[in-house]
């Protein structure tokens, strides 16, 4: 059995994998990271540290989609 943490994503607490990253964590809440941005314990998180950037137990994720239209 895998282990998982608790975080909050947009205001609701969700059970993820333990040892996520910011990108493996839009993986696995199979959003498409090139039309977001992400806040991570209320600090905007470089796209270039997605990767590197681990989601701890506890942690507060926003995740805002950008949408086009008129």
């Amino acid at each position: 059995m895998e282990a998982s943490i608790r975080v909050s994503v947009n205001g609701q607490i969700r059970p993820v994998p333990a040892g996520l990253t910011v990108l493996g964590l839009l993986g696995f809440l199979e959003i498409a990271p090139d039309r977001v941005a992400v806040e991570l314990n209320r600090e905007i998180a470089p796209k270039a540290s997605w990767d590197t950037a681990l989601v701890g137990d506890g942690a507060s994720i926003e995740i805002v989609q950008f949408v086009g239209g008129g």
